[in-house]
């Protein structure tokens, strides 16, 4: 008895070194981590719901913010698997760093630009032009060096040759939901913001959309980071993003699906 006691305890001995690490491994979810613009918060929040559901062993972790301060964080050698951005500039810089794989992005969304005001309290506002009206006191704009939102309000501005007289009137935001939070609470009479921002707020009316000539294009790029420890499961996200399902969602929060 004690002899078969011994060659089981042996045999146990032997085995777990050799798999234990690897079933361990196997059974803890992997994470990954996104880094995305803020504007896509509610649609991601969204998905990442219904692909973890469809993928146990993936778990989502979103970092949103300005894209300039997340491809920003990403130069600096922050962990991220995967990067959505507003805007081709700040994504091409990283793949001109070598950061992404070219092999591994896509064009995914488009979006429009709006201005908008308080809707208990409007401002007498019907289009771009009108912000010079001096009751306009003060205007919301995501700082245009490094939120794509503020760039391309900045373009629209220039375009309406209006942006050098209301430079006193501008304020300049962190990213394109904290003009949404302004003008929301009244802090300022006027922003300019996304037509998706707006499906998720019921504190604000949209005055004027920017004509799409007025601006550059509004582009959602999407790619894998290359230094990623989890390739795959990257490729199993970024394939998502363009499924059925997702779309559907990206849609319902007005975006434009790009094919």
């Amino acid at each position: 008895m004690k002899k078969l006691f011994l060659v089981g305890l042996t045999f146990v001995l032997i085995c777990l070194p050799a798999c234990s690490p690897k079933e361990l491994s196997q059974t803890k979810p992997v994470e990954l981590t996104i880094s995305a613009a803020a504007s896509l918060n509610e649609s991601l929040i969204e998905i990442k719901e219904t692909f973890e559901k469809e993928n146990k062993k993936i778990k989502i972790l979103y970092n949103t913010g300005g894209s300039g301060a997340l491809k920003q964080q990403i130069l600096q050698g922050a962990p991220v698997d995967l990067f959505l951005s507003a805007s081709h500039d700040h994504f091409n810089e990283l793949i001109q760093a070598g950061l992404i794989d070219e092999q591994k992005q896509i064009e995914l969304l488009g979006n429009q630009l709006v201005l908008i005001t308080n809707k208990e309290n409007p401002a007498p506002l019907n289009g771009f032009s009108d912000l010079t009206n001096n009751k306009i006191k003060k205007i919301a704009i995501g700082i245009p060096e490094s939120v794509p939102a503020g760039k391309y309000a900045k373009q629209t501005l220039q375009n309406a040759g209006i942006w050098e007289q209301i430079q006193p009137q501008v304020i300049q935001t962190k990213d394109v939901r904290q003009v949404l939070t302004y003008v929301e609470t009244g802090n300022v009479d006027a922003g300019i913001v996304y037509m998706t921002d707006v499906k998720v707020s019921d504190k604000v009316n949209v005055t004027a959309v920017a004509d799409a000539k007025s601006h550059d294009s509004i582009i959602y790029p999407a790619g894998i980071i290359k230094s990623t420890l989890n390739k795959k499961e990257a490729e199993i996200f970024l394939d998502y993003l363009q499924s059925n399902t997702a779309k559907e969602t990206f849609e319902k929060f007005g975006f434009i699906v790009l094919d």
